[in-house]
């Protein structure tokens, strides 16, 4: 039932015109400040959503290029590189939609590579970020995607938890706070009428923040 109700509240999402943007953030990462950063671009049919946080002890950045095919965004490749205490990992994702099959290479277990069986409406853990986006603001209280990454597929169900008022560059803004729990795992998203990126993400493990993106500026 999860994966039918996923797969239909894509169907069902109503279309957003995506707009080419930079935002910057603040960010923490393991209790470290850090500076962020998200980009979306357009080539053709294709986008590129970028996201990166870098402070002294870690370098992370992910991207994804996707293109929509019925009002859903449908990821084609992705790359997740990240760099802690001098260890680097990184892994690139390919989404095959003919076969309906996914696939990893890099550094990544042999059981982990897949491939793993897609379904149309499956999306990456970055593209969660713009989907939060265009429901939020169609005015969705429950949403639910089917997340495809680190060789598995899942159902995540995110919901409205209240609205708050966050002051990003002197301009107040009335944010939906939306969250999302499972495994002793939590993600806190912020979203607001009119900006494109998520105003805040918030990721907690056994209730200790990992990282937290506030926005500064976005353009």
């Amino acid at each position: 039932m999860a994966t039918i109700a996923a797969v239909l509240a894509m169907v069902a999402a109503p279309a957003h015109a995506l707009k080419p943007f930079t935002a910057q953030y603040d960010a923490s990462f393991k209790g470290i400040s850090a500076g962020g950063s998200m980009s979306l671009s357009q080539q053709g049919n294709r986008w590129t959503y970028s996201m990166g946080i870098r402070n002294a002890m870690a370098n992370l950045s992910q991207a994804t290029v996707f293109d929509t095919a019925a009002g859903r965004y449908r990821p084609l490749g992705g790359s997740d590189r990240s760099t802690y205490l001098m260890k680097t990992r990184s892994v690139v994702t390919r989404y095959n939609w003919n076969g309906l099959q996914a696939r990893w290479t890099g550094d990544v277990k042999p059981q982990r590579a897949g491939p793993v069986a897609m379904q149309p409406g499956d999306i990456d853990a970055l593209l969660v970020n713009l989907a939060l986006v265009r429901d939020v603001g169609a005015g969705r209280t429950s949403m639910n995607y089917r997340l495809v990454e680190n060789g598995k597929a899942k159902s995540l169900a995110y919901r409205v938890a209240g609205r708050e008022r966050i002051t990003v560059g002197g301009r107040a803004l009335d944010t939906t706070r939306v969250v999302q729990s499972a495994g002793g795992k939590q993600t806190t998203v912020w979203v607001a009428t009119g900006v494109p990126t998520p105003v805040r993400i918030v990721q907690r493990e056994d209730g200790s923040e990992v990282f937290r993106l506030q926005l500064s500026s976005w353009r």
